[in-house]
Formats: C-alpha cells, sequence, structure tokens
C-alpha cells in the first residue's frame, strides 16, 4: 500500500463514492465529476488521495486520463481486516 493512510482515505464518502463508480469499470475525470457533482479542483485533489493510497490507477489514452480501481490493493485491505473477525 502507498504511504498515504487508506482508512483516513476512505473515510471520505466522496472517494468511497469513486470507488463504487470504478468497480464497473474505467472512468476518465468528466464522467466521475458529472456523476458525484464536483468541481475539478475537487475531483483532482480525491483523485490525488486515491493514487497515493493506491486505491485506483490511471491510464492515458490519446486525449484523455482514465482511472480504474485497484483491486489487488483492495483485496489485501479486506485480508487485514477479515483477521479480525474471529470466531467465537
Amino acid at each position: 500500500m502507498g504511504n498515504t493512510n487508506i482508512f483516513k482515505v476512505l473515510a471520505d464518502s466522496q472517494r468511497r463514492d469513486i470507488l463504487v463508480m470504478l468497480k464497473n469499470g474505467r472512468m476518465n475525470a468528466g464522467e466521475i465529476a458529472d456523476k458525484i457533482g464536483v468541481t475539478p479542483a475537487a475531483l483532482s485533489y480525491h483523485l490525488k488521495l486515491l493514487k497515493s493510497a493506491d486505491l485506483i490507477m490511471e491510464y492515458k489514452e490519446k486525449n484523455f486520463i482514465y482511472y480504474e480501481i485497484n483491486t489487488s490493493v483492495l483485496e489485501e485491505l479486506l485480508l487485514w481486516v477479515g483477521q479480525f473477525g474471529g470466531e467465537k
């Protein structure tokens, strides 16, 4: 995982909304901003934090940058959290 505290990144509801949208496939910044109703500057901030926590990846294609969820980091997080749900 990245140097950013993943739990602080996930604490924000708009960043969680972005992850939920990306689970259906990659999207560009304009599509994401339209769906969650934020300014480009606000979206840029959220995407920067998600990237720094390795929760999303970006791909450049022609004139667009596409964002995609990084499932390996989320799977690692789920495994880590799962260890605390032991049986009684």
